[in-house]
């Protein structure tokens, strides 16, 4: 398996897994000052960028492996660990499936998965229903504006075009968005959860209406180390506040 990755900085590793049609620019935001304080590494899941994308459907524990197979090629054995979304999910699979290799971890607008789990809130299932009826481009812009604050999308509409323009240079085939959709779908570690060491923070946007918030809650529940931060914004709420993004997440980090 091709699997694209990037590097940069110095400092401990930390390892960032984006999510569901995201290639690894979608940490354009927040990679920078990261990369002052740590070495980070970044990639883009099977399916998307310039990682292959083999037949679906995909499996949220073959994408942890493809994580391993970064982390192997990067010659670390050890990073802290930074999942948003789907991304979360291969970080809580790649916490559970790999502990040594994972020392920290955070968990971005992301579910336990399963039936005992939030569903997607119903703003999104109805998006998703709406957007075969829609031209693609005008789809792909809802989805957009969808993962961000209402509020975000008015007052700073270049974020929409930003994400917009890295969205359409790499734009998914629709099986291989399907074949990672799949993946989180059928992702489901919520009786799990009680296995996994690595010390956690759980962040959620307090908008977000891709992953429902009260997820997180069930998190912080069912890990035995972990604590909850709400922030403000939507799914992309590290697009909103980069700044408050970099900071919780180092100091979390740092006090390993």
């Amino acid at each position: 398996m091709k699997i694209a990755w990037d590097r940069r900085g110095n400092g401990a590793p930390l390892l960032l897994i984006h999510g569901l049609g995201y290639a690894r620019w979608g940490w354009e935001p927040v990679l920078p000052e990261l990369a002052e304080q740590f070495d980070v590494i970044l990639f883009d899941n099977r399916g998307i960028g310039e990682s292959d994308a083999p037949p679906g459907p995909y499996t949220v524990a073959e994408m942890a492996a493809d994580a391993v197979q970064v982390l192997d090629e990067a010659g670390v054995a050890r990073a802290h660990v930074v999942g948003t979304s789907l991304g979360g999910m291969i970080a809580q699979e790649l916490a559970l499936a790999y502990p040594e290799r994972v020392d920290r971890l955070v968990l971005a607008c992301t579910t336990p998965g399963g039936q005992k789990a939030h569903p997607m809130p119903q703003v999104t299932v109805a998006l998703m229903a709406e957007a075969a009826t829609l031209e693609p481009a005008v789809a792909l812009r809802r989805f957009v504006e969808n993962a961000l604050a209402p509020a975000t999308v008015e007052a700073h509409p270049e974020i929409v075009e930003q994400i917009m323009a890295h969205r359409l240079a790499t734009a998914q085939q629709p099986a291989a968005w399907a074949a990672q959709a799949s993946a989180g779908a059928t992702f489901d570690a919520y009786d799990r959860l009680g296995a996994l060491a690595a010390p956690t923070l759980v962040q959620h946007g307090d908008e977000d209406v891709v992953v429902d918030p009260r997820n997180a809650d069930l998190l912080v529940e069912l890990l035995p180390d972990a604590r909850l931060e709400r922030v403000p914004g939507g799914h992309l709420f590290f697009w909103e506040a980069p700044e408050q993004f970099v900071s919780s997440v180092s100091g979390f980090l740092e006090d390993a």
